[in-house]
């Protein structure tokens, strides 16, 4: 499986969301808090060409985007085919 990288902060309800999809598939997420360190949502603005919203994930290289994206990818069989590197 590649690796999940998912840029949150706290509260944060697509987090959870997204968070809670992404564990239903065995998936390890490193977490990055961008309301933690400035220095994270600077490095989120500039992986996602300027999107401020979170969460904002990247599978290996892949950007996803947000959580509606990444639901979206499940629903349609894309998600499995990216975890495994298809």
């Amino acid at each position: 499986m590649k690796k999940v990288t998912m840029y949150t902060g706290n509260p944060c309800s697509f987090c959870a969301a997204a968070k809670a999809l992404l564990k239903t598939k065995n998936v390890e997420i490193e977490e990055i808090d961008i309301w933690a360190d400035p220095a994270n949502a600077k490095e989120m603005l500039q992986r996602t060409n300027g999107v401020r919203t979170i969460p904002q994930i990247f599978i290996g290289d892949h950007y996803i985007g947000g959580n509606d994206k990444l639901q979206e990818a499940n629903r349609n069989g894309e998600l499995d085919k990216i975890l495994k590197g298809e």
